[in-house]
């Protein structure tokens, strides 16, 4: 089968990822937990749902599609507890947001880190990929390698520089997506808490042994380190959220303290933003975004509840958008995923769906393109 590119990802109207679970995932979930049907038998269960829901995703018009992050029960942990050196486990307590607390679960580093070549997620992709055939372009959504930068992940008695375990994060990495790549990935999102969170007042998440300065030029020397090299066809964006759990967030804070250098140098396609309410600050961050450079999707939809954004609120917040970035490398979407775990946001899957197809109809009035 002829692998579809992705050269002009991120599309105009895009979305960040996870997907609500449907009722009878979560029951089946539930019943594999308990004993009562096995793994086989979930992962059919789990395969059914993806395909309904790329149909869907076509249906309404995107032109990327993803498995909804079904097979997951977080959005990061699933993917980093299988790195080489890594596993997860049950912690005291989980991250602490406005509201209230996350489900404990997070990775902890036990050994030498390294690229694991039987990591799940590239059959689950190939499987994706399938699913998807030549009707879209199938998108995969994984944590930023720099997500393995928070506070307690690090063994220090292991990896007592942070220099030498910066480099064999950026190595893992680099050989998951050439891995990714040969299964037929063309278009590969990393999720980042962590780089935006290095923008907030209080930095979330880090043990404060570092400055901000010094953790800010980290993440950028990680996330080029592990982009270099990477295959001309192969489009690799950047997701900065500010926590989305059961429709509630982590932090507030502006992307000022991090645009100067992230923004003007990190070297990916694009970069999906959270913009959809006072917590995001100002457009005025995305001036260092060099015109012609990476693309700008601007989160100003949110997923954290289900009525539908007022049109003329939309248009007018892209035209002031556009006075720091030209409007061509502008593109919309969600603030975040419907369900970054498998709980998900409250709102409903019709008004998950009918906020995707609001986009994609007012990126092509907007744009004169989806």
């Amino acid at each position: 089968m002829t692998i579809k590119t992705a050269t002009q990802a991120p599309f105009k109207a895009d979305h960040v990822g996870s997907l609500l679970r449907p009722e009878n995932l979560q029951q089946a979930r539930q019943k594999f937990k308990d004993g009562e049907i096995t793994a086989g038998q979930l992962r059919e269960i789990e395969t059914q749902e993806i395909k309904r829901i790329v149909d869907k995703q076509i249906e309404v018009g995107l032109k990327a599609v993803t498995d909804g992050e079904f097979r997951r029960t977080f959005w990061h942990t699933d993917f980093m507890s299988h790195i080489n050196g890594f596993e997860g486990y049950i912690p005291e307590k989980g991250y602490q947001f406005h509201e209230g607390e996350t489900e404990a679960y997070d990775v902890r580093n036990i050994g030498k880190i390294s690229f694991n070549e039987n990591h799940p997620f590239i059959k689950d992709f190939i499987e994706f990929k399938d699913i998807v055939a030549d009707r879209a372009i199938p998108k995969l959504t994984i944590p930023s390698p720099n997500q393995f930068f928070n506070e307690g992940i690090r063994d220090v008695k292991l990896y007592p520089d942070i220099e030498v375990y910066a480099q064999d994060i950026i190595q893992a990495y680099r050989d998951t997506i050439q891995a990714f790549y040969d299964a037929g990935a063309r278009y590969i999102q990393f999720d980042d808490v962590y780089i935006a969170g290095l923008s907030s007042p209080d930095i979330p998440f880090n043990d404060g042994q570092f400055s901000r300065e010094f953790l800010i030029d980290l993440a950028l020397r990680v996330a080029n380190g592990v982009l270099e090299g990477k295959p001309e066809d192969l489009s690799i964006t950047t997701h900065l959220c500010r926590g989305n759990y059961r429709s509630d967030w982590a932090f507030k804070g502006s992307y000022a303290l991090i645009a100067p250098t992230l923004f003007a140098k990190e070297k990916v396609d694009g970069f999906f933003l959270e913009y959809d309410d006072e917590r995001s600050g100002s457009f005025e961050p995305l001036e260092h975004i060099p015109n012609g450079g990476a693309k700008v999707v601007l989160g100003v939809f949110t997923s954290k509840k289900g009525e539908l954004e007022d049109k003329e609120t939309i248009k007018a917040r892209i035209d002031e958008a556009a006075q720091f970035v030209p409007l061509e490398q502008i593109c919309i979407s969600p603030q975040c995923g419907f369900a970054s775990t498998h709980h998900g946001n409250k709102l409903s899957e019709q008004q998950q769906w009918d906020k995707l197809k609001y986009i994609v109809d007012l990126s092509e009035e907007i744009f004169g393109e989806k």
